[in-house]
């Protein structure tokens, strides 16, 4: 299957829905393409109880002539203006080349996942992790719960969990009260932010708050009984049911790197359209800093619009996200990251899950291309998601390339793939075969 498009939007939250819509004005072939099979990503969530601004922008993607491609995983790049997906359905899987003019990556973030002693245990899960979960379906009713880690996420999955009957026992931020006292200070110059974060506390008030505060253990008998907190110098033990624990959030950047686009200080370079190093593609959303959604549903507008040749009506909303990149500025600085939570594992510890690579085997080696290839760290399913941020985090790794698959993908998706990318070589229409 191939299909050709003017504008292909990857990936479906605020900021792709936006850019989708917005392009889709100007009687373009749009596409929207996401992994999920929903559209709304992590933050719009379907089941979720859904705030004016995703109805909003949800009812506006339905009404525009977009085709939806939900399912589908892009996993390779071979040649320029086109990538490869897979799509999986009733046990079988389909592959497929998606050929573009304009391309907008709005690929969004993940949870950072920090290891200690015990968070392999089952019942200790990523802060959004839980709340998706419960959002699904999982019983959190009566269930005592610590939400741990750091960023403005804590506290909105503490209030849904709450809403949803769960017993709240503590927040614990690893930043410390005068960078979030700074950071609120922040916030008197975005009032609707402010009162969300307000809104937000007062649903969470039969939880104690701590600042500067983590786990350093987690601990049970084959399933999550305590955690060990420290705060300072004080330590003690918390019997829970589930740790949800996320350390902010970490931009989705395999894709835009293995297209060449520009990625300094670990966010996808843009200009004030949204424009990459790469022409003709742009990047909007979380890849370019974690500046919230209302920044993303900016950037994917501008990035909508200029790929459909309306610059000028996106340089009236160039003032607006420049605001919303000083609030991203003041989320990295309110809540960058101890260097004590570097202490946190073992030698014990498991680093990379996927292949059982102990921090103690890792600390052995001088890079992540060498802790690769003499571990397998990073190279299980989750190709380095989980791992590749805590290992940055703990030894300054980062990662000196992004090859295809940068997902899992099936044998015969490879194979096709092989196939297209030859016949692109063939063709003159790929200069090199990396």
């Amino acid at each position: 299957m191939s299909e050709h498009f003017d504008v292909l939007v990857v990936g479906a939250g605020p900021a792709g829905i936006a850019a989708a819509v917005r392009a889709a004005e100007r009687d373009a072939r749009v596409a929207l393409l996401d992994e999920n099979p929903a559209c709304g990503g992590q933050i719009w969530r379907k089941g979720a109880h859904q705030p004016p601004t995703a109805m909003k922008w949800m009812a506006r993607l339905e009404a525009a002539p977009v085709k939806r491609l939900q399912g589908w995983r892009v996993f390779a790049n071979p040649g320029p203006g086109s990538l490869l997906a897979e799509h999986e359905a009733s046990g079988s899987t389909e592959c497929a080349e998606f050929s573009y003019d304009k391309l907008i990556l709005a690929t969004g973030a993940r949870e950072r996942f920090l290891p200690f002693p015990g968070w392999t245990l089952p019942n200790v899960m990523g802060a959004g992790g839980l709340d998706a979960m419960a959002r699904g379906g999982l019983p959190v009713s009566g269930k005592r719960i610590i939400v741990a880690g750091t960023g403005p996420l804590l506290l909105a999955v503490a209030a849904h969990l709450a809403d949803r009957g769960a017993k709240i026992l503590a927040i614990c931020e690893q930043a410390p009260m005068r960078r979030l006292a700074a950071f609120a200070v922040n916030l008197l110059s975005e009032p609707a932010k402010l009162a969300q974060g307000i809104a937000l506390r007062r649903a969470t008030l039969g939880a104690r708050f701590y600042s500067g505060c983590w786990p350093i253990a987690a601990k049970g008998n084959g399933t999550l009984e305590s955690v060990t907190l420290q705060q300072g110098g004080k330590k003690w033990d918390v019997p829970c049911d589930y740790l949800a624990c996320g350390f902010h959030l970490v931009p989705n950047l395999e894709l835009p790197t293995l297209l060449g686009c520009s990625v300094p200080n670990g966010f996808v370079a843009v200009d004030d359209l949204q424009q990459t190093s790469v022409p003709n593609v742009f990047c909007a959303g979380e890849p370019t800093g974690i500046g919230g959604v209302e920044l993303a549903i900016l950037e994917g507008q501008i990035a909508g619009l200029v790929a459909t040749n309306r610059q000028g009506e996106a340089q009236v909303m160039i003032g607006a996200r420049r605001k919303g990149q000083r609030f991203t500025q003041a989320l990295d600085t309110a809540f960058a990251l101890d260097p004590r939570l570097r202490e946190l594992p073992s030698n014990e510890t498991l680093v990379c899950r996927c292949e059982d690579v102990s921090f103690g085997t890792l600390r052995e080696h001088s890079c992540a291309r060498d802790a690769k290839l003499q571990t397998r760290c990073g190279m299980g399913p989750c190709q380095g998601r989980v791992c590749s941020a805590a290992t940055e985090f703990l030894f300054g790794w980062t990662t000196d390339s992004v090859r295809p698959p940068v997902l899992a993908a099936s044998i015969s998706s490879l194979v096709e793939a092989v196939a297209i990318t030859t016949e692109h070589i063939s063709t003159g229409n790929r200069k090199d075969t990396a």
